[in-house]
C-alpha cells in the first residue's frame, strides 16, 4: 500500500489495535449500514464470489476478516463440511454469531477471534480461503498474505473481494464524489463513530487495486491469479491458488 491510513488520526496506536477499536464500535450498525452504501450491491457481488470457490468443490474454507459472517454464512451453498469466519473485532463476531444461530448453522461456521497476520493453523490446512473487504484492514499487507499462502492447500483457491476504483469516465469521477462526500456523511448519520466511514473510503482509495494487487499476490508466491472487475470497477474479485 502506498500510503498507510489508520481510523483514528489523533490516537498512538497501531492500525491494528485501531482497527479492532472500530469495529467493534460499529459493530451493530455494520450490517445495515453495509447495505445502505453499496446500494446492495455487495449481496451479489458476494454472491460471485461463492460460485467461483464452489466450482472447487472445497470441504474445509477458512473466511478471514468475516466481520459479521456474511461471506462465511453464503459459503454454505459451496457445500463445505467446515467453515471458519475469523476476525479481529470481537464484537463484529459477536453479531455474526447470532446471525448463525438463527440460521441454525453452528455445526458448520464456527466464529473465531484471530490475527490475520499470525493464522493459528497448520500448513496446507485449507482447501479454500476467503476475504471480503478485509484485505486493504491488514497492517502488514505482504505478512498477512504469506500467511494466507501458508494455510492453502497446493491447488486450493483463494479469493479476495475488495473495493477499487473505476477507470472510466463517468464512473472515475462518480466514485470519487461519493467516496469523498456522500459515503463519510451517511455513515456519521447512522453510526455513532464518525471516523469509521471516513477511515473506509480513504482506505479504499490507496489500495493497491488491478494489475497492482495482482504484482503483490505474485510477488507473495501466488500462482493463477486473475482480477474481475464488478460493477464498472468499484469493486474487483482476486482469484489465486497456490
Amino acid at each position: 500500500m502506498s500510503k498507510i491510513v489508520k481510523p483514528y488520526k489523533d490516537s498512538e496506536m497501531g492500525k491494528k489495535e485501531q482497527v479492532t477499536k472500530m469495529f467493534d464500535t460499529i459493530s451493530k450498525d455494520y450490517d445495515g449500514l453495509n447495505r445502505v452504501i453499496s446500494l446492495g450491491i455487495d449481496v451479489k457481488w458476494r454472491k460471485r464470489v461463492v460460485r467461483l470457490v464452489a466450482a472447487k468443490n472445497p470441504k474445509n474454507i477458512l473466511d478471514i476478516a468475516t466481520g459479521t459472517g456474511d461471506l462465511a454464512i453464503n459459503m454454505v451453498a459451496t457445500g463445505a463440511d467446515k467453515i471458519i469466519g475469523l476476525d479481529i473485532s470481537q464484537g463484529m463476531l459477536e453479531v455474526g454469531k447470532q446471525k448463525i444461530k438463527a440460521k441454525t448453522l453452528e455445526n458448520i461456521i464456527e466464529m473465531l477471534v484471530g490475527d490475520s497476520e499470525n493464522l493459528p493453523f497448520d500448513d496446507n490446512h485449507f482447501d479454500a480461503i476467503t476475504v471480503a473487504f478485509g484485505v486493504r484492514n491488514f497492517e502488514n499487507l505482504d505478512k498477512g498474505l504469506s500467511e494466507i499462502l501458508r494455510v492453502l492447500k497446493p491447488g486450493g483457491i483463494f479469493a479476495v473481494l475488495e473495493t477499487s476504483v473505476p477507470t472510466k469516465f463517468p464512473f472515475k469521477q462518480g466514485y470519487k464524489i461519493y467516496t469523498k462526500y456522500i459515503l463519510p456523511n451517511i455513515g456519521k448519520l447512522f453510526s455513532k463513530d464518525r471516523s469509521a466511514y471516513s477511515y473506509l473510503s480513504d482506505s479504499a482509495a490507496v489500495f493497491p487495486y488491478g494489475e497492482a494487487f495482482n504484482n503483490i499476490l505474485h510477488k507473495i508466491g501466488f500462482i493463477g491469479i486473475e482480477n474481475r472487475p464488478q460493477t464498472f470497477g468499484v469493486a474487483t474479485i482476486y482469484v489465486a491458488t497456490k
